[in-house]
Parts: C-alpha cells; structure tokens; sequence
C-alpha cells in the first residue's frame, strides 16, 4: 500500500512532458551516457557526435535539453565524468555562437547554488562551478562577453575560499582567463574587480603568479605607477620585497613536496627578474641567502629545480656564475648524500634539465660552459657527475672537440682549487683524510679517463674520426710512455704534467685503453645512419672511412713512438727479444695485408686482428705474451706446410684465452670461426681437455689462467664483462661518487670489521690438538712454577703473584697471536683456492665459445660426434654437484650447446662412413648409461643424444637430399629407409630401455622420451610396438600400463606408423590391443582411487581410438569381449555426473551403439529446517527486542480490576498507573499463559486480548528452545 502512494506521488508531482522526440529518440539520449564514462576515447567520440547530430537535427528543445543536461552533469558524483561533461559543454558552446554565454553562466549558478544546495552535495555543487567557468573559459568566446568575464572571474573569487576542495584551481583558472582576454577588456572590467587579489599578491603563490600573469599580458595597464598604488612599489622584485618573496617561495616549495616538480610562480619570479634586470639581487638574496639556509629538504629541491629550469634562459656570463656558486656546491652534496638507500634523488631530474637544455640549444659556446661547470663539480676531486653522462650525445661536434681539450688539459694539470671541489662534514671532520690533495689528483684523473673513453663509446656522440683517433693516442700514450723531449710529430709530447703519473693512475689507463680498443672494435662508420644503409646490407665495424682497422692505426702510432726514443720513453721498455716480436708482428701484418689485397678474405682479416691485438698486448704483459706471438708467427710460416699448425693456433687461442679480456676473446671467437673448416681431431681434442671435468685437480691440464696481479684483477670489469655503459655507471656515479661516503664511515667500518674479527674468534668450531697440548703445558708449568713458590715461604694462599701473572700472561698470548695466524692463513689459502676455481671456470665459459662456434660453422663435420660423450659428461658432473652462481652458468651454457645447437641442430652428419659400429656401440652405451641414472633430467639430455645418434645412422634418403638436404623427419616419400642404421639392433636396445622403464618402480626414463622416439622414427616404432602392447597388462604399477596405453595410443594415432603396418598387420595389432585392453580392464575392481582412475581413463582413450578405427574401416576384430568388460565397468567404479572418466567412456561405448541415459532433473523438495527457523536475521532486530508502544489501551472496569489484581501479585504497577520497564519485563512473560487465560476470561473482548497473549507465548517459545537445545 505504501508503494502504490509514493508511485502515485511521484507522478502527480512530475509535469507533463509532451511527446516529441526526446522520448523517442534514443540515440540522442545514450551521447549523454557515454560522455560520463570513464573511458576517454568514448568520450571525445560522444562529444563529436552530440554536435554533429545537434547541428544536423536543428531543434531547439534538443538544445535546450542538451544544455540542461550538461550543466547538471558538472556536479556529477564521478569525478571522471565532470571534465566530459565540461568538455562537452564548451565544445556545445563553440558550435552554437547564438546561444549567449551569460544565459548559461545564470544557468550553472542557479543548478549549483552554494548557498541553497544540500550539505551531502556541497562538494560536488563546487566543482560544478569550477567546471561550468572551464567550460565557458574553453568555448574561446569570453573576449567578446566583457560582462560574462566579470561574472565568472567573482565566481571564482567565492570558490577560492574553498582551499580544502578546490586547492588552487579557481586561481590558476583566473590566470588562464587572463592570458585569453584582451588588455581593454582587463583594464576595464577586470582591473577593479581582481584589486583586492593584486594587493595581497604577497600573501600567496597563487595570487602572486595571478600578479606575474597580469602583468606579463597587460604591461601597459599595470605600469609602475599603477603597481606603486597597488603594492606600494613599482617593481616587483627588490631588496625590500625579498623577505616576502621569500615566503612565497618557502609556501611554494612546501606546496608541491610531493608532486617533485618546480611551481610555475618561481619560473615566472625568476623569468620577471631577467626583464626587471634584477637577476643578481634575486639569485643571491631570495635563493642562495634566502632558500639555501633553510633546512635540507623542499626548500633546496626548490632551488636545484630553478637552476636547471634557468639554464635555457641565461647568458653565457649568468650561466658562467651561476654554475660556479653556492646552489651548485649545495646540490653537489645532495647528490653525494643520496647515494644511500632510501633517500630521494634528484639527479635524474637535473639530467633531464641539462639534456632538454644541449638538445635545444644550438650555441656551442653556452654547452660548453654547463658541461664543464657541471665535471668541475666535484667531491674530493672526483664529479658528481658520472662518467658516462649521456647528455654528451647532444653537443655540437665544436663543443664536443673543446669539450674532449678541457677534460685532457684538465687530466695533465688539474688544479683542484680551479675546481668547485667540496667535501661533507663527515669527511672535514675525518683524520684519515690528510694526504686528500694526492688522493683526490687521483680521483679527478680517473674520472677523465673513464670519461673520455665513454664519450668514443657512446656511438650517438657526434665526433669526428680525428676525435676518436686523438683520444685513443692520449690514453695509449700516457699509460706505456712519458715525453722525454716535445716533438712536433708526436702532439702527446707538448703536454706537460703538473702532477707525474703513478703506478695507480697508470693502471687505471691500461685497462681503459683496452676497454677503449673494444669499444672502437664495434665502433660504426662515422657517415653512416641508419636511413643510409640498406637493410640487407652489413654495416662495417671497427674500421675507418679508407676501410683500416682502427687498432691498426694505433699500432702505426705505437710504432713511431718505438721509432722516436729520444722523444718518447717508454715506462716499460722492450728487451731485445719482446722488440723482435714486435717487428716480426709488423712484418706478417704486412703480409697478410699484401694477401688480402690479392683477394679479401674473413680468414685474412681476423689473423690480422689476432696478431694486431697480441701486439699491443705485449705493452701490457710482454712476459706472458712473447711465447704466444712466437708460437702465432711461426704457425703463420707453417700453415701452408704442415697439417698441424691448427693445432698450435688452437693452443694459441686457448692461451689467449686465460688473459681477462673481452676484446680477446671476441677476436678469438672470430679467428676460430675462420679456421673451423681446418680443425682437426687433435684440436678438438685439446679443447675439450680443458673442459673435462675429471681433469681439473690434475697439474698437466690444458687449463692455463693467470691472475696477472691484485690491481689488474681489481681492474678487470673494464677489461672482461663489464666493460660497457653499466660499468662506467657503477664506476662513476655509484663506486668512486661513494667514496667519500666510504670515507665519512671508515672508522665505524673498521670498528665494525674489528667486531667481525672478534666474533669470527668466538665462533664454536673443533678444537685442535695441538692447541689444547700447549695450552695445558704453559698452564703446568705456571702451576709448578706457582706450587715451589708457596712451598717455600710456607704459605697456603694458592694465588699467583704479579710476576707468576705476566708471565701466564704473555704465554697465552703468544700461543693465541700464534693460533690466530694459522686461522688467518687458512682462510687466506681457502680464499685463493675459490679465487682460483672462479678463475678456471670462468676460463672454460670461454672455451666454450670456441665448442659454440665449431658447431654452429661445422655441424655436418664427423668432428662433431665426438662431442657428444664430452659434453654428457659436462652435463652430468655440473648436475649432481652443488654449484654457486657461476658453475651454473657454465653449466646451462653447455647444455645449451648440446641440446639446442647440437642434438637440434637440422644441419648434421649425413656421411658416417666406416664408423657404423662404433656408432651402434655409443648407441648402446648411452642408453644404458639412461637406465642407471638417478636424476631423470640428465637422463633426458642421454635420450637426446641416443637420438640424436640414431639420425646421424639413419642419414637422409636421396631423393630427400635431393629436395631438402636439412630435412629432420621421416615425411619422404620411402619410410622404410634407415640408411646405415641396424634396425635389429637398435630396436633392441630401445625395447630394453621400455622394459625397465615398465618394469623399475623408479625409472629415469619417462613415456615422452620414448614417445619422441616414436614420432621422429616411425620405423623403429613398429618394430617397438608389439614390446609396448604386452606392457598394457604387464606394466609393474598401475601408473606404468596407464604409460603403455598412451605409447600405443600415440604410435597408432601415427599417419606413418599406419601406412607401414596396412593390412593384415594393422588388423592383427588392433586384435591385440583390443585382447590386452580387455584384460587390463577385467583387473579394474572397486577402488576410489585415484591412480587407479588414471590409467582407466587412459585405457578409455585408447579404447576410444581403437573401437572408432576398427568400425570406420570395418576390420575383422571382434570386439565383444571389450564390450561386455566395458558395461560391467560402472559396476567398479562409481560414475559421478560428468567429468574426463565419465565423458571418456560414454564416448567409447557410443560408437558400440550404446547410449548415455538420459536422467531427468528434478528438484528436491526443501524442507524447513528448525535450524533455519532459529537463524536470526542479520541486522534486523528480534519481534522480542522491538519497542512497544507506551500508550495501552483502556480497559473496561472488569478487566482493569483483573489487570490490578494481577500487577500485585507481580510486584508490579497496573496499566494506568506507571511505565513498564524492559528489564522487569522479560520474566513474568514467560509465566503469562495462565494469567493471560484468565484475563482473557474476564475480558468483554477477547480477541485483543488473545492477540497480545499469543504474541507473549511466541516471544517466549523463541527464547526457550534455544535453552531446551542447549
């Protein structure tokens, strides 16, 4: 009934609508649903449209009806709908100019009244306005509306009151209206109505920036006469104004400390004082004296973010000072300071400043200044900046070349005081920091090392081969000679240096020097792009313009510095010996340049490469390297006379390849591919000795690594691994920018290391012998010694005296300092030994490399069957050990290589010649090997091998060679061929595997080895498949003949196994299967088990395959034992409604003209359960708990003197005569049955009176069953 009169209500209250196309028009309505979806695309797409069809259709109450939906929709309780319908709005305003701008601000004001709206929908009224004034603001009509100006401009001035809301957007929304309204407009509307925010402009950023606008827009309405009557000033920034400016920008800063960015008011304060020529009293007083003594946080941000948003908009001079001063120290040692964890960066914004900055601006002199002032900031000598800063990439090729001069002037005569060099409290207050001018030479020389050799590296530098070339000899110069008289030939020897080159400095430049070799080892052509090269074409790497090798020029350079003595000294000279190689070097360079003239050759390039590498190593190592350029020039002389001279080069490249370096081992991988075609067995045989995992504890291995020294293995991520952009990344902004931090903290690392120290002696470990024997005679003998003094001045006392306690002292210290040594001696020699061990097995990841390339370029070789053995080997040992990190890699490495490149591989052995037998025996070999094996995942990569030998038997067919000499499979046209294979024997030895696969309870083989066997070599499957049926009843578990099916399932599924056993012996191997199925399925008793359900479900599919092909292609099988064993089936195991056993078997037994019953749905009656009946209601109250109303009614004089009499007995006031109470009430209603008996009797009326009476008897039966239960 209440229903039917609020619907009745409703639609009394609502006007009549006539009926037009509002209501029939569908289309029109859904543009408004979708401009308040959340999906921006959706969007735009209703806007566009609504206009569209609003032009189209021309009806004015679709209009007025479209602006009174979108004005309701600005207050829209979804915040993504509100800028859709503002968009809307004015996108609407802009189509139809006739529509007046002031009707529909009177419209918004009215729906979104502050005043009369409800307080739950004040929010979102405000942001009603806020958009509707957008709206109008975007329909660009508000010049031609002065008066429409002034309204929303005073809207706006109410909502700014709303901070908690609104924030700044009503001001930055004047700001926008200011910037599109033209001067006379402003002058005489606005000027008036905006005085009262122009005078408090100091008060926030918001109404200053509102003064900055106005005054960059309409500077002849605000001149300084004008802005003196206003602010009592007529500039804006001067000495008297920087305190309040001051507190501007401290209310800026703290306003956006979590959105990171620089407040556009700040910008504009800093843009107004370059106009006001008052740049230099606002730098130093607002921002250096003003931001930068506050406390380090949104204040400093504030003033780093100025610095690089000012870049673009100084001169050369401001740029010069400004980056020479006080922000830049501070943000140097923010930089310094956040290298911690945890701490906010603000590097990565400042990279962003100076790269937007060098890729805009094109004065070279201007990039020059801000990538020198920024690599002299510097913290104890070394930049904050790192090495390989990528801001380079956007110089002019003039700054780049002054650029490369300052960091090698500055390399030979760096004068920190020069620098804007700092250090942190912690460093000024640290002792340990005495000898900081030597240290921080040092420092500063390695960052331009690292420095110079990134910018060659980074291949988006715009440089010049005459660059490239210029730093390369600097480095090459400075780290093996030193000027002993300035020549004109030799430009390296007119630097002087103010500071000599040490040993630590010299190190550094020669591991950057081979790093530098690398980088222009890889280092493209300077003119080409990637536009100008075809795709197909191969870029050339390492080489010049003319087509020379980069390194060959520096040999050529080497070699004038060899040449000129009296110019340059080397530091470490040549012996006579170390010089003949050198000139020999250079004579088979020449040689092979004069051969590859004849004709080029890859061949001839990387020997030349090898010999041209070897040579500038021998600057490095000449000891170690002399017997290698030897053993190189004489198997030069030697290659076209005696077979073995692959041999000798492979021992080269194995040499070689102990040295920690990349770029030999790039050159060696290069080299080795070239001469792949002439390795033999014995070559292979010495690589693979160094990989032979039994080999390693013998002396005589192949193996031989040198770990040169302790610097250059500190050294050597410039020189191995890591000596791309990551490395110089860790070196200069993440290691060497830390050591000062390093610094701060060394003296709580060294009480930190004294601590480790003192725990690492605690530690609980097996005493030694020897130990406790020399600890008991020194106690002993202080015992006697102690015992004969007491003796004899007759004394008891049993304690020592002084003398006795130094003495027991100074014996136990030196048995400790000497059980201390021991300790430290075998840590030391554990140390080493694991030092030793990453060494050689970082050694053979780069053998490996050569394993790699042999099968990549030779795998149709004979060579590379013997690689097989090895490499299960590898596999083997690297799987059962317990391996760190880099065993690891080593070991997915050559499993890689085996599985992927090798057993993969469809180029292979196609000509096994004489070496069947020896193959069938490796057949064999492995596959017993298989069935030994504890782990399964070894055992695969066995199986692989097995097949992988089996295809190397079986070879390819001729007229498959013929067509496709890389085919893998069996599709040619004869699937009996198997080539050299012995079926017999083979199938033999596979048949043995399948039994101990079914006949182990733990195998390591698995059915999906043996059904790739069968796919890839359907030949061998027929003869298999008879072995594979009889395990379908003899499998040793359950899970074994569930195996058995899906083999057989598999093989007879096989289009090529089907078309080898047509006829007569398919038939007969269907009869066997449908014997063994029948059998397997007898044995199926009453289980719920769930292997058991496994295999059945197994044993279905097959069934399924079988039943289906033996009707399709009606064979002579008689499958009527299968039937019977199939309907006693549900009899064993209990079907549910549906499921993969389920659906299995009624598929079967369907093609067997049985078919699933249908079971008719039916529901089950519910019935009432008490416990439901008890179940209260969540969050309503009980009949017992709710209020009764006070008023009773009056009873007639019999029943109320009933009601007496009984209120007395209770204990209780009568109806008329005071209130009941709750608490007294709950137990007389559980005694109101009599009574209520009797009232009623008394009663003229019963019914009422029963009425009550029964709801006390319910409420009470309610509470008492739950007790009864109970």
């Amino acid at each position: 009934m209440s229903v039917e009169m609020v619907e009745l209500s409703v639609k009394t209250a609502e006007p009549v609508r006539p009926a037009g196309v509002l209501q029939q028009n569908r289309v029109f309505l859904d543009f408004f649903w979708d401009i308040a979806k959340p999906e921006q695309e959706v969007r735009l797409k209703a806007v566009e449209d609504l206009i569209q069809y609003l032009k189209k259709s021309d009806q004015a109450d679709e209009l007025d009806y479209t602006f009174k939906r979108l004005v309701d929709g600005l207050a829209h309780t979804r915040e993504a709908a509100r800028p859709g319908f503002s968009l809307a709005l004015g996108q609407v305003l802009s189509a139809f100019e006739d529509v007046s701008l002031q009707t529909v601000l009177d419209r918004i004001k009215e729906k979104h009244n502050l005043q009369t709206v409800k307080k739950k929908l004040f929010r979102n009224a405000m942001f009603g306005n806020l958009f509707g004034v957008l709206a109008i603001h975007q329909s660009s009509r508000l010049p031609k509306e002065p008066q429409v100006v002034l309204g929303c401009v005073k809207l706006l001035q109410s909502l700014s009151q709303r901070k908690q809301h609104l924030k700044e957007l009503p001001t930055k929304t004047m700001m926008d209206i200011l910037n599109e309204i033209p001067e006379d407009v402003f002058e005489e509307v606005l000027l008036s109505a905006l005085q009262t925010e122009l005078e408090a402009a100091f008060s926030t950023p918001e109404q200053l920036q509102l003064l900055l606008v106005a005054l960059r827009r309409f500077p002849q309405t605000l001149k300084p006469k004008k802005l003196k009557k206003l602010l009592g000033c007529s500039t804006i920034i001067n000495a008297d104004n920087i305190p309040k400016l001051l507190d501007v920008l401290k209310m800026a800063a703290r306003s956006v400390k979590k959105e990171c960015v620089l407040p556009s008011v700040v910008l504009d304060l800093l843009k107004l004082s370059l106009k006001e020529d008052s740049f230099q009293l606002f730098w130093d007083n607002a921002i250096i004296n003003g931001m930068l003594k506050e406390a380090a946080g949104p204040a400093h941000y504030l003033s780093f973010r100025l610095l690089g948003s000012a870049l673009p908009l100084l001169s050369a001079e401001q740029l010069q000072e400004v980056l020479s001063g006080e922000v830049m120290v501070q943000y140097g040692e923010h930089v310094v300071a956040a290298q911690k964890p945890d701490r906010f960066k603000l590097a990565p914004e400042m990279d962003v400043f100076v790269s937007d900055f060098l890729q805009e601006c094109q004065d070279a002199d201007k990039q020059l200044i801000v990538m020198v002032r920024f690599s002299a900031l510097t913290n104890k000598g070394y930049p904050v900046v790192p090495s390989v800063w990528r801001v380079v990439q956007h110089l002019q090729p003039a700054a780049v070349e002054q650029y490369v001069a300052w960091l090698k002037n500055t390399f030979l005569q760096p004068q920190i005081d020069k620098l804007l060099d700092f250090s942190t409290r912690k460093q000024k207050d640290n002792p340990a920091a005495k000898e900081q001018k030597d240290d921080s030479v040092f420092r500063l020389r390695k960052w331009i090392i690292s420095r110079l050799c990134a910018i060659i590296d980074n291949h988006l530098v715009k440089k010049s081969e005459d660059l490239i070339m210029d730093v390369a000899r600097f480095v090459f110069f400075h780290a093996f000679f030193g000027t002993k008289k300035a020549s004109a030939d030799i430009p390296e020897t007119k630097g002087k240096l103010s500071v000599p080159l040490d040993d630590k400095i010299r190190a550094v430049l020669v591991n950057s020097f081979f790093g530098l070799l690398l980088s222009m080892h890889h280092l493209p052509l300077a003119e080409d792009s990637p536009e100008g090269v075809a795709v197909s074409q191969k870029r050339a790497l390492g080489v010049t313009a003319d087509g020379t090798m980069w390194i060959y020029h520096l040999v050529q350079y080497a070699q004038s510095l060899l040449s000129q003595p009296k110019h340059a000294q080397s530091s470490q000279p040549f012996s006579p010996e170390q010089s003949q190689a050198w000139d020999s070097m250079l004579e088979s360079v020449a040689n092979l340049k004069k051969k590859a003239k004849k004709g080029p050759s890859a061949e001839s390039s990387a020997f030349q490469q090898l010999f041209l590498l070897v040579g500038m190593h021998l600057f490095k190592a000449p000891e170690e390297l002399l017997d290698i350029m030897k053993d190189l020039q004489s198997c030069m002389d030697k290659q076209q006379e005696e077979p073995e001279w692959v041999e000798v080069m492979v021992d080269i490249l194995l040499s070689l390849l102990s040295q920690p370096s990349r770029h030999i081992r790039q050159v060696c991988r290069t080299v080795f591919s070239s001469i792949c075609p002439n390795v033999t067995a014995a070559a292979l045989t010495a690589i693979l000795d160094v990989l032979d995992p039994e080999r390693d504890d013998e002396d005589d291995a192949a193996v031989v690594v040198t770990d040169d020294n302790k610097t250059q293995k500190k050294n050597t991520n410039e020189e191995d691994d890591e000596e791309d952009e990551d490395m110089e990344k860790s070196d200069g902004s993440d290691d060497d920018s830390d050591e000062g931090e390093e610094d701060e903290a060394m003296e709580e690392d060294d009480a930190e290391d004294d601590e480790d120290e003192e725990d690492d002696e605690e530690e609980v470990g097996p005493v030694d012998q020897n130990f406790r024997i020399k600890m008991m005679k020194i106690l002993q003998n202080q015992n006697a010694m102690t015992t004969a003094g007491t003796e004899g001045d007759g004394s008891s006392d049993e304690e020592m005296d002084d003398d006795a306690m130094l003495q027991l002292d100074k014996g136990l210290a030196e048995l400790f300092s000497e059980q201390k040594k021991k300790a430290q001696a075998k840590k030391d020699e554990k140390t080493k030994m694991q030092k030793e061990k990453a060494l050689v097995r970082d050694f053979k990841i780069k053998v490996l490399d050569l394993l790699e390339v042999f099968v990549a370029r030779q795998a149709g070789s004979p060579l590379v069957l013997g690689l097989v053995e090895p490499l299960l080997t590898i596999i083997d040992r690297g799987m059962s050990s317990d391996s760190d990190q880099q065993e690891q890699d080593f070991l997915r490495r050559a499993a890689d290589i085996f599985r992927n490149q090798l057993c993969r591989s469809k180029v292979y052995c196609k000509t096994v010649g004489d070496r069947e037998g020896e193959l069938h025996d490796l057949l064999e070999k492995l596959m017993t090997k298989s069935q030994k094996l504890s782990d399964s995942s070894v055992c695969l990569y066995y199986f692989s091998a097995s097949l992988y030998v089996v295809k190397v038997l079986r070879g390819a067919p001729a007229a498959e060679a013929k067509e496709d000499p890389t085919a893998d499979g069996a599709a040619g046209s004869d699937l009996k061929f198997m080539g050299s294979l012995d079926v017999d024997r083979v199938s033999k030895i596979f048949i043995e595997a399948l039994n101990s696969f079914m006949g182990r309870r733990k195998s390591p083989l698995s059915a999906q080895m043996f059904t790739d066997l069968f796919t890839r070599f359907p030949g061998l499957c027929v003869k298999m498949l008879d072995a594979a049926v009889q395990h379908i009843t003899s499998g040793v578990r359950v899970h074994q003949q569930g195996q058995a099916c899906v083999l057989v399932l598999r093989a007879m599924q096989s289009r090529e196994v089907q078309q080898l056993l047509s006829g007569a012996a398919w038939t007969e191997l269907c009869g066997q299967v449908s014997g063994q199925l029948t059998a397997s399925l007898e044995k199926v008793g009453e289980t719920e088990s769930k292997v058991v359900k496994e295999k059945v479900v197994k044993t279905l599919e097959l069934c399924q395959f079988l039943v289906k092909n033996v009707k399709q292609q009606k064979l002579s099988v008689d499958l009527e034992p299968l039937q019977s064993v199939l309907q006693s089936l549900t009899s064993a195991i209990a079907f549910k409604k549906t499921g993969k056993l389920e659906d299995t078997y009624w598929a079967v037994v369907k093609h067997l003209g049985v078919i699933k019953p249908k079971v008719e749905k039916i529901k089950p009656e519910k019935k009432a359960d008490p416990k439901e009946l008890l179940k209260k209601k969540k969050g309503f109250l009980p009949e017992s708990k709710k209020r009764r109303k006070r008023d009773i009614p009056i009873l007639e004089p019999a029943a109320a003197a009933a009601a007496a009499e009984q209120a007395a007995l209770r204990g209780k006031p009568a109806a008329g005569t005071g209130h009941w109470k709750k608490k007294h009430d709950k137990k007389p209603k559980q005694k109101r049955p009599a009574d209520g008996a009797a009232a009623a009797a008394a009663s003229p009326n019963p019914a009422k009176k029963s009425k009550t009476t029964t709801t006390s008897e319910s409420n009470s039966a309610m509470k008492k069953k739950p007790k009864q239960k109970k």
